[in-house]
């Protein structure tokens, strides 16, 4: 590694920790980063970078550097450090934030969702072959039972030796009757298992199309620098503002792309405390998106306090929550509007917050004549 730079002592701990670790994956290949660049095809300046901290890779460069080394190695890969390098990975994501971040962020969790979708699946193979073992083995019970039952019907005299086999004869009704338990139990399994799958499926579906709408904000930073609407809007009318409240920075950072291209102000905020302090100075939002679980004060709590004001009373509330959860009762009873699951489907938001700031902007031209 003697074309690299020490590390810096300005990186972020998280930072550090990660480019320490993939040098130490880089020396186990003794070849020069140019060499390695060029036979994977990539950038050796950005390679370089990489092994210096000054840019957090995307998953797929340290998968590629992982392999190598275990195939130069002759040895098979080992799953503790590959786990431990993907912790490292998601540390330094989070530590510096950015919309090309987001992106790695929600790509590793469509990774997560389509391996539950793909075990799923396989776990469902598994408990379809053993239910159908079962029940061949059911009717193969069924068969004899019957035959059983033709004998005792045809041959009244042998009553007697029929009566001497009741014990096996009790025997196959018993483990019949625990085989049918039994496949109770394997499809009551199957159908929890294709439920899981199918929630996995719809995580993936909308990572995916979080993940449309980060790339193309990235794809547009690169090609020019996008100014925030902070001022009035065409004809000097001003511009409808929203106010963005969660905890998550990932998350913040995905809505604002969303919503980027909407003819609105995003105010984004990380607790509900920080909400009531944009609220005290200004109380002309069109809409604000609430997270429900935040600490210290969630989103119920800070629902309540914007609902006793007056002046914010009247303000739309959405809530977002997590896929899964369903306390809708008690998110109405604090004045919630309406409700968002996360991940959230991109278009929806846009849709629902398009609706709120139309409904704002004609209730001030109104209020105006």
């Amino acid at each position: 590694m003697g074309d690299l730079k020490p590390l810096s002592d300005q990186l972020p701990k998280e930072v550090w920790e990660l480019a320490e670790a993939l040098r130490e994956l880089f020396d186990g290949l003794a070849v020069s980063v140019r060499r390695y660049a060029a036979r994977r095809a990539r950038d050796a300046g950005t390679f370089s970078r990489y092994l210096n901290g000054t840019r957090v890779p995307p998953w797929e460069v340290i998968n590629d550097l992982f392999t190598d080394l275990a195939a130069h190695r002759g040895a098979p890969p080992r799953p503790e450090t590959m786990e431990l390098l993907r912790t490292l990975h998601h540390r330094a994501v989070r530590a510096t934030p950015s919309p090309k971040h987001g992106v790695a962020v929600l790509e590793s969790q469509l990774a997560e969702a389509d391996r539950e979708s793909r075990l799923s699946k396989n776990h469902k193979d598994v408990l379809a072959e053993a239910l159908l073992d079962r029940q061949h083995r059911i009717a193969d019970l069924e068969v004899r039972l019957n035959q059983l039952e033709a004998d005792w019907g045809a041959e009244r005299a042998r009553a007697n030796a029929l009566a001497e086999a009741a014990p096996d004869l009790e025997g196959l009704l018993r483990e019949r009757d625990e085989l049918r338990e039994e496949i109770r139990r394997l499809q009551s399994e199957v159908r929890e298992t294709e439920l899981r799958r199918a929630q996995a499926e719809e995580r993936c579906a909308l990572l995916e199309r979080q993940l449309r709408s980060l790339e193309e904000t990235a794809e547009a930073d690169e090609s020019a620098e996008v100014l925030p609407h902070l001022g009035p809007g065409p004809g000097g009318r001003r511009m409808p503002r929203v106010l963005l409240v969660d905890d998550d920075v990932n998350n913040r950072m995905a809505m604002k792309a969303v919503l980027d291209s909407l003819d609105q102000e995003i105010v984004a905020v990380s607790s509900g405390r920080e909400a009531l302090k944009e609220l005290l100075n200004a109380d002309d939002f069109a809409v604000i998106l609430l997270d429900v679980q935040m600490p210290g004060m969630d989103g119920y709590a800070t629902a309540a306090h914007i609902k006793r004001r007056p002046r914010t009373r009247d303000i739309p509330i959405i809530f977002l929550t997590a896929m899964g959860t369903d306390d809708s009762a008690r998110g109405y009873a604090a004045g919630a509007v309406d409700y968002l699951g996360k991940p959230f489907d991109p278009w929806v938001l846009r849709a629902k917050v398009a609706v709120f700031t139309g409904i704002h902007l004609e209730r001030n031209q109104r209020g105006s004549r």
